[in-house]
């Protein structure tokens, strides 16, 4: 394998990574934001406020995408063998 193959698995894997976490994390901070804002306007400061919503909405985000992302992994790892099975 060249150093030029390499990194496009480096590259396709990272991009993967990206893909399956970024819509995660972007809701988790929309929702963290939002409910620190909540807290700044009422003086509550409870640290379970924060953390059930992000958790629920973070469960129903996955049970919505899940198969996507499971697709996505899946297409990678199928890739990964090619390449091994054509060393």
């Amino acid at each position: 394998m060249t150093q030029g193959e390499v990194m496009a698995v480096f590259q396709e894997s990272l991009l993967v990574a990206m893909k399956l976490a970024g819509p995660l994390l972007l809701v988790s901070i929309v929702i963290g934001l939002i409910i620190a804002i909540f807290q700044a306007a009422t003086q509550i400061h409870e640290q379970t406020l924060t953390f059930v919503p992000k958790v629920l909405v973070i469960a129903l985000l996955l049970l919505a995408s899940g198969s996507w992302m499971i697709t996505l992994l899946s297409d990678l790892i199928n890739h990964l063998f090619e390449i091994m099975a054509g060393l």
